[in-house]
């Protein structure tokens, strides 16, 4: 097969992705965390991964199952690259696993905090789960009997199942059968009643393995393991152009858990005969048939009870006041002398909800227009805008429905707004809304003064206690202006057409913008002059913008890039990218920011907005970035970046190898994130000046 772009080496996104997933691991086995961060990051793992199977491999499965003329956009045999996934895939769950049995169990038993297996429980122990067992596990049991070629129940997305090999106790007889383990209705990890000082706890699969005698009277129990099904979670809409967007959504959220599956995950210690009873049984594609840990979906690990908290967890990190909003009256005072930035989870995200909820009840407000691509299903953010139209505003709200996995609470939102007197714009036919945009329209001195608000992350408050992100806050005319054609745009489905001599607006001219300004870089190298450029994105995928960065790296460039997740650009390799340094950190919070800087010239050019560099963002977006006008919010940008660059604590280099090396220590260790905390600090208190 011919691929494109053979002149040049990138990595694979997906083996890129399993790289950035273990340096996630890497976090989960380092023994310098407390003990609770590190079973949070093995929880934050398994769920990484298993929305890895739901969408990419369940893309790149479909991708292997077209003839191979058809195949021809994708730039290796997928066949070949499922191998490679599930290869790094089960070496990863065998690190986990054996960290998780030789470490994180006895490490809690020091703590009397015992996790204990089926056959360790004591009488009392017992006669407690027998007891909970009745209300809360028995009801929800359905034994399945399994037999080859007869039918079988159907096997639901993300179920946790326990197979049992069974032996009739009369005729000696071999059976297969399987139980649902009702995690949908009773808690992952059950505690006993505390006598003594240890803090006892079951975990839902053991109880069950426990009660299975009763449940298979007259069989005796030779083995059980479980087992489990994740399915296709893509929503396939043959056309977005026709008819109700909303309502076709909607049809296919209800199919999402009956997809096609992606990966049949088995634990490591299930006897070959079982393996493969279950898999003929259930016909199961050999190439979807992965080993994982002993016990699966341990996503619930997050929810791990910490009877010592908050011991073995974290020092909190008090999440700031602003002293620049705190000191005037009024928010939108504080905006109109100067623009302000706003870096969550540094500083309380109550600011975002204070100038909707100031603005919902301000007579000079006309106007509120926002953008929602992430909510949650106790949106305050939600509620304030329907506040605002209950006041009499005139109040737009555009709601991304195709937010995956947001869908739902997207379109519920969406409804109440719009019953409420909010008016809803819907999802963009063959496009996703990615920008964080609000802007409030007020009347001051008889003319109508735009504020807006430019941000990196979605308003959640949710996410925006554990995302690092940014807002850029202005009463700037001209930004203001520019960020009113963008809703004009949406309103219209984007079949009007603007300028933009500010905003970089995609998918109209942010990449064509891009290029302009590497390119001017190219130029300033070449004659010699100072040429760098620093991005921070989450993703760098897009292979076009990747070698415009080979290109500048040659014309000598100097280019450095930290990058949160998928990394397809390889840095350091000769004649390629030996001007191109990248790196990675992941510490207690999720890095998420995207902050562009040009040097040019010494006029230093900055962007922050919500655009990462993949071509889904260029080329199939609409996403925003604003430039930074004000020089203390520029500075205060540039310490972030420079304290994450310096970073010599949780920061790894993502070079030609994917090894996910650390950087190296020189001198003092710096932690971005606890520094960053510190530096937002000293602005409050008045120690620094930026």
């Amino acid at each position: 097969m011919q691929y494109k772009h053979s002149n040049y080496q990138f990595h694979n996104r997906d083996i890129s992705w399993l790289a950035f997933n273990h340096r996630v691991l890497l976090q989960a086995t380092n023994n310098n965390l407390p003990l609770y961060e590190r079973i949070k990051f093995l929880a934050i793992y398994h769920s990484n991964l298993d929305e890895f199977f739901r969408v990419r491999v369940a893309w790149i499965k479909s991708i292997a199952e077209l003839a191979p003329e058809d195949r021809e956009s994708f730039f290796e045999d997928p066949k070949e690259l499922l191998e490679r996934i599930f290869t790094i895939v089960e070496s990863h769950y065998s690190q986990l696993d054996k960290y998780f049995y030789d470490t994180i169990i006895p490490e809690l038993a020091t703590h009397q905090i015992k996790l204990l297996k089926h056959h360790q429980v004591n009488d009392t122990q017992q006669s407690f789960l027998k007891e909970f067992a009745r209300s809360n596990i028995l009801p929800f049991i359905q034994p399945s009997l399994m037999e080859k070629g007869k039918i079988v129940s159907f096997l639901k997305n993300r179920a946790l199942y326990l197979c049992l090999h069974l032996s009739d106790r009369t005729t000696h007889e071999t059976k297969y059968a399987f139980v649902e383990i009702p995690t949908w209705k009773t808690k992952r990890f059950i505690q006993f009643p505390r006598k003594g000082e240890s803090f006892d706890y079951i975990i839902l699969d053991d109880a069950v393995r426990f009660l299975l005698p009763d449940i298979f009277p007259g069989y005796e129990i030779v083995s059980t393991n479980s087992f489990m099904v994740t399915r296709d979670a893509e929503l396939y809409i043959d056309d977005e152009f026709s008819g109700n967007l909303v309502e076709k959504i909607k049809r296919s959220l209800i199919k999402r858990e009956s997809g096609s599956p992606t990966g049949f995950i088995f634990d490591r210690e299930m006897p070959i005969n079982m393996l493969r009873y279950l898999v003929q049984t259930f016909e199961i594609e050999p190439e979807s048939v992965i080993v994982g840990s002993k016990y699966l979906k341990m996503a619930d690990l997050m929810s791990f009870p910490n009877p010592l908290s908050p011991e073995l967890e974290f020092e909190p990190w008090p999440r700031l006041r602003h002293k620049n909003f705190d000191k005037y009256d009024s928010i939108f005072d504080a905006i109109k002398a100067k623009d302000r930035l706003l870096s969550v989870p540094y500083q309380r995200f109550k600011y975002v909800t204070n100038l909707l909820e100031t603005a919902s009840v301000d007579p000079k407000v006309t106007e509120i227009q926002m953008s929602l691509y992430r909510t949650s299903r106790r949106s305050k953010v939600a509620r304030l805008l329907i506040q605002a139209a209950r006041q009499g505003k005139k109040v737009t709200a555009f709601v991304e429905v195709k937010a995956r996995f947001d869908e739902e609470a997207n379109i519920a939102w969406a409804e109440e707004m719009r019953s409420n007197g909010v008016e809803v714009i819907y999802s963009l036919p063959d496009l996703k809304v990615h920008s964080k945009l609000i802007l409030i329209a007020r009347k001051e001195n008889q003319k109508i003064r735009n504020y807006a608000l430019i941000s990196t992350g979605n308003f959640n408050r949710i996410t925006a206690k554990l995302y690092c992100d940014h807002a850029y806050i202005t009463a700037s005319h001209k930004i203001g202006k520019e960020v009113a054609k963008v809703f004009q745009l949406l309103k219209s489905h984007l079949k009007e057409r603007f300028s933009f001599d500010h905003l970089l607006v995609a998918p109209h001219h942010m990449r064509n913008k891009v290029y302009e300004l590497i390119h001017f870089e190219m130029e300033q190298a070449r004659k010699g002059n100072t040429a760098e450029l620093f991005f921070k994105v989450n993703s760098l995928e897009d292979q076009d913008l990747i070698e415009k960065l080979y290109e500048a790296s040659n014309a000598g460039v100097n280019i450095k890039l930290i990058v949160r997740g998928i990394c397809c650009l390889k840095a350091g390799v000769k004649g390629q990218s030996e001007n191109i340094e990248v790196r990675s950190i992941v510490d207690r919070y999720l890095e998420h920011a995207r902050i562009w800087q040009f040097y040019h010239g010494g006029d230093e050019i900055m962007y922050a907005g919500s655009a990462d560099l993949m071509r889904r963002n260029l080329s199939k977006r609409v996403e925003v970035m604003t430039p930074i006008y004000e020089v203390d919010v520029k500075k205060q940008l540039q310490k972030v970046m420079n304290l994450q660059w310096q970073d010599n604590v949780k920061a790894r280099y993502i070079d030609a190898d994917l090894l996910n090396r650390p950087v190296k220590t020189n001198g003092e260790q710096i932690q971005a994130q606890r520094h960053i905390h510190q530096y937002f600090k000293s602005l409050l208190t008045g120690t620094a000046s930026y």
